[in-house]
């Protein structure tokens, strides 16, 4: 909700801002402060008034881009008040783990590759098939339309490892299919990893790259979470459980089940409706597996839930390999295309260009790739990103580094938002705009 006031403030910014390029910002390291030249208070923002982990806040996007950015800001605070809302809306305690008299009959012709028939008809998949038609219907049209756009790869990449691919439809309960999508304990991306399990699983999460919201990357990692839990736990749906709410805590859980006098053992997935009857998980990972089940039924069907799907295309792309920072506008002009079609491409990429000092995969239009690396090669090296980095040294302030690299005061205090004037700091990096361009 933030990002997305943010972004129509600086929309009318931009109105009265002439044809000035706003650049990227990175805020520093911490270090001893030092003198600093004094500017007016408005001219920078308080790093207090920004949260932590908002990447479109610490970049300003050319004018011409504005409009795609708040489209997305928008559509990401829709997807999240709803996401907000499931997570927080359960049935009531006397919900039954038994079949509901009123249920509906899967459809004969719909297949499946996890076990919905048995658990279809309880109470509970019933109440979240119901809040998906009711409180969830809009946004559950609008990720239905958007799956399709990444619901091959996803299957393809869970086959692979021995899943079944309708566990594509967690990425439909965990995040609406949504890359940008993040949650109040900071879970980001489509398969909302936290950062630490981001890490263990070969993720970088910095303030330069994120790519647990690259949907190829977090998908490639989410789909070796999810086996490394089916192998421990013998069941999917404790996988998925595990997936919500942490090994230990699933482990610690099971091992305080009492007997099951059917035998079923805690290898099973009826060991988890078991456990829904217990006070051994918290109530949103028991309620985990029926919000899979019920999307998982609609999803199959969309038609026969009054969801009038209009599918979003998978996006073919060509991958390019740049060796430093390069910026994303100057690969958009290579490429023939706009600065929004490469973002939504790459979605990792949390700045107006690719991380410096180290190579760098960029996805570029199908049929674009050898034309823009042809481009590229051809372009002076200074020119291939609009902004150079500058470490303050001691003694150093806004309006001498701003003299030094023949730029007004105004547009480096614009280009580092977080950064406050009076309070540099020795070793800080400032983010410089320069020239560059195609």
């Amino acid at each position: 909700m933030f990002r997305f006031h943010f972004l129509l403030l600086v929309v009318a910014l931009a109105a009265c801002g002439g044809s000035r390029r706003p650049t990227s910002a990175l805020p520093g390291p911490d270090s001893d402060p030092v003198e600093a030249e004094a500017l007016p208070e408005d001219a920078l923002a308080e790093e207090d008034d920004l949260p932590p982990a908002a990447p479109f806040l610490d970049t300003l996007i050319p004018t011409p881009e504005l409009a795609a950015e708040l489209r997305l800001a928008a559509d990401s605070t829709a997807d999240e008040a709803v996401l907000e809302e499931l997570a927080e809306s359960h049935p009531t305690d006397g919900a039954s783990d038994q079949p509901s008299a009123g249920a509906a009959e899967l459809a004969n012709a719909v297949t499946w590759d996890i076990d919905v028939e048995t658990f279809n008809s309880h109470d509970r998949v019933q109440w979240y098939l119901n809040f998906f038609q009711r409180n969830g219907r809009e946004r559950m049209g609008i990720w239905l339309n958007r799956m399709p756009r990444y619901e091959p790869m996803i299957r393809e990449r869970l086959q692979r490892e021995g899943l079944p691919g309708d566990l594509v439809y967690l990425a439909l309960i965990e995040s609406g299919f949504s890359n940008t999508a993040t949650s109040r304990a900071k879970a980001v991306g489509m398969w909302q990893f936290m950062k630490a399990t981001a890490k263990h699983y070969g993720l970088r999460v910095d303030s330069w790259v994120d790519e647990r919201r690259d949907p190829y990357r977090a998908t490639d990692a989410a789909v070796r979470h999810l086996r490394d839990l089916n192998e421990r736990f013998g069941s999917l749906y404790l996988a998925a459980a595990a997936y919500n709410a942490g090994s230990g805590r699933v482990s610690r859980s099971l091992k305080r089940l009492p007997d099951d006098d059917e035998g079923e053992g805690l290898a099973s997935d009826a060991a988890f409706f078991r456990l829904y009857n217990t006070k051994l998980l918290h109530r949103e990972t028991k309620d985990y597996v029926p919000k899979l089940l019920a999307a998982a039924v609609i999803a199959k069907e969309p038609a026969r839930y009054g969801f009038a799907v209009t599918p979003a295309e998978p996006t073919p792309y060509d991958s390019i390999v740049v060796p430093t920072m390069t910026g994303l506008d100057v690969i958009a002009g290579l490429a023939d295309t706009t600065v929004a079609a490469i973002r939504e491409l790459n979605p990792q990429y949390l700045r107006l260009a690719t991380p410096p000092g180290v190579a760098s995969v960029v996805r570029v239009p199908s049929g674009r790739g050898a034309a823009t690396v042809t481009g590229y090669e051809e372009l002076p090296p200074e020119r291939r990103v609009t902004f150079v980095e500058h470490v303050v040294a001691s003694g150093e302030t806004m309006g001498g580094i701003a003299r030094r690299h023949r730029v007004s005061s105004s547009l480096l205090a614009e280009a580092n938002p977080k950064v406050k004037a009076r309070r540099l700091r020795v070793g800080q990096l400032l983010l410089v705009p320069t020239r560059g361009g195609i």
